[in-house]
Parts: C-alpha cells; sequence; structure tokens
C-alpha cells in the first residue's frame, strides 16, 4: 500500500512536472541559462494562492523569495559599493533602495514576460494592480532564490546586473525618490508644520491578500489617503497625494 501510494504521488509528480514544461523553457531563455532542477523553479513560479490547486505537487515560492530577496540585496549592495567609491551610507542606502523597490521590480517582471509564468489565482486580486505588481515582483525574487539554488551566486549576479542593475542604471530611473512618507516629513517640517500622522482606515480581503487604506494627518487634516497590499504601500500612496496637495497650496 505504502508502494502505491509513492507511485502514485510520483506519477502525480511527474504529470505536474510535464504539464509545466513550456513554462521551464520560457523560464530557460528568459535567464539564458539551462535549468538542472525543474521543480526548484516551479516552485519559484507558484504563489500561495495557487497552492489549493495541487496541494500536493507544489509548494509556495515564499521561502525562495526570503532567499532570493537577501540574494539581490546583496549584489546590488556591492555593486553599488564598488561603483560610488566616494559616497556615504546614506546615498548608498536610498540608491539601493530604488533598484530593489516593487515597482521596480514588477516593472523587471513585466518586461521579461513573467507574468505569464506565475501561477496565481486571479480572483484573489480581482482588477488589483497593486496586487499583481507584488505578486510578480515577490515572484522575480523567488527565481532569483532559484538561480542561486540551481546554478551558482555568480550565474545569480550576472542575472541581477543584467535585467535589473543596468536598465536602471541606464534609463536613470535610480535617481527617482519614491520615498514620499521622507519627503513629505522633509516638506512640513520645512513650512514649520507638524510631523505627518498615519493611520490605518480600513483593511478588506483574506488574511493572506488583504488590502490596506491608509490616511495622514498633518495639523489634525487629512491630507491625503492611500491604497496598497501591505501597509507600508499603502503609507506611501498617501504620502505621495498629501505631497501633492502641500505642493499645490504653496505654489
Amino acid at each position: 500500500m505504502f508502494l502505491g501510494k509513492l507511485f502514485s504521488a510520483f506519477r502525480k509528480k511527474s504529470f505536474f512536472a510535464r504539464k509545466h514544461r513550456r513554462k521551464i523553457k520560457s523560464l530557460e531563455k528568459i535567464l539564458q541559462i539551462k535549468i538542472q532542477n525543474n521543480e526548484i523553479f516551479l516552485k519559484a513560479l507558484t504563489h500561495r494562492s495557487f497552492v489549493s490547486e495541487e496541494p500536493d505537487l507544489v509548494k509556495s515560492n515564499e521561502r525562495l523569495e526570503f532567499l532570493g530577496d537577501a540574494v539581490l540585496g546583496l549584489v546590488v549592495a556591492e555593486y553599488l559599493f564598488n561603483k560610488f567609491p566616494e559616497q556615504e551610507e546614506g546615498f548608498l542606502t536610498k540608491i539601493r533602495s530604488r533598484l530593489v523597490y516593487k515597482d521596480a521590480l514588477a516593472e523587471t517582471a513585466e518586461r521579461l514576460g513573467l507574468e505569464d509564468l506565475v501561477m496565481f489565482k486571479r480572483k484573489f486580486i480581482g482588477n488589483s494592480k497593486e496586487g499583481r505588481k507584488t505578486i510578480i515582483a515577490d515572484a522575480l525574487e523567488a527565481i532569483i532564490g532559484a538561480l542561486y539554488l540551481d546554478q551558482s551566486l555568480e550565474t545569480a549576479k550576472g542575472f541581477i546586473f543584467r535585467e535589473i542593475i543596468q536598465p536602471n542604471l541606464e534609463s536613470g530611473k535610480f535617481k527617482i525618490d519614491k520615498n514620499y512618507k521622507g519627503k513629505l516629513l522633509e516638506l512640513s517640517h520645512s513650512l514649520k508644520l507638524e510631523p505627518p500622522v498615519y493611520k490605518v482606515v480600513n483593511e478588506k480581503g483574506p488574511e493572506h491578500d488583504k488590502t490596506f487604506t491608509v490616511e495622514v494627518k498633518i495639523n489634525n487634516e487629512v491630507y491625503g489617503i492611500g491604497e496598497g497590499k501591505s501597509k507600508k504601500s499603502a503609507e506611501q500612496e498617501a504620502a505621495r497625494e498629501a505631497l501633492q496637495k502641500l505642493e499645490e497650496q504653496e505654489s
């Protein structure tokens, strides 16, 4: 009986791998490698919302995302450390955050065509652009983790430089400061206003896929309202709106 169950599980696993062979082939072209372990990369493409579809065969990409995030941070930090030898830590930290920011990663994932390969239930995000960005950005980090495990750190480093660092440096997007909270704090201070206060005013959606609504007040007046798949992203959106309102008042 045990051997029968084992054989059945093996057959299912083999079917799952064959079923998604095209995804592996497409990913090989994107990554410019020959994948050794298909299962690792199929896992990297699997969002937790999809696990219920194949509960016995796959796990979500969350662990690989954790690893990929660390590899990405290391590679970008090392590159910037060598690229800007005269710059202080604050500058390097700002540039790194802009290169690994969710929107920048989502743009890279979109350009590479990863959205067509990632396995997730669309009903969990509906028409949410933020939800889509989060899923494909997380998948990109998971793929970097899989690259590190399946190939080597050098291969992962080459991919990160080719597809993330170099395009952003050439386009100049890394210079764009998207830390709206920081800019709002500086502006409110320069205008002799009270520091911005952020508050979550609404949460909706299932526990694993929430959407947060945050308002920001200055001098006890609401200046901006933002929505996002995390409290941080919602705060940034609220700060962006508040910045625009403050700047319009001062112009």
